[in-house]
């Protein structure tokens, strides 16, 4: 029987808050959106970390639910020009999906390792 390693800390947890998600004290990222190689506190690799366009993709989706759920509300209710359109939903929308760009990486990195994911090969 073998003895169960020690318990992982919430992925959501460290992914949200940009930490290592095997020990949740070490950085995660080297920058905005770039990885750090490895954890400063354990030494995890995170060269088994490939987000790909995922966090991106539901974002946009995300932002685009909401900021355009708010601006056909103030158009139908308020009627504003174009021009204030623009100023108000375009800095909005950039804001919205910078804002949650880097803790949704980190939360798909974190899914990653906490699920051992990998990608997928075909048996021979």
């Amino acid at each position: 029987m073998s003895q169960p390693g020690p318990a992982l800390p919430s992925p959501y947890a460290t992914g949200l808050t940009g930490r290592c998600p095997r020990c949740g004290e070490g950085a995660l990222f080297d920058g905005y959106l770039k990885l750090k190689p490895r954890c400063s506190a354990c030494g995890l690799d995170y060269a088994f970390a490939d987000s790909a366009d995922g966090p991106a993709v539901f974002i946009m989706l995300i932002a685009g639910f909401l900021v355009l759920g708010c601006a056909l509300y103030v158009e139908i209710t308020y009627e504003p020009p174009i021009w204030l359109h623009l100023v108000i939903w375009l800095p909005l929308a950039i804001i919205v999906c910078l804002g949650l760009l880097r803790p949704m990486k980190g939360l798909a990195v974190a899914l990653q390792y906490a699920n051992k994911a990998e990608e997928g090969r075909l048996e021979k």
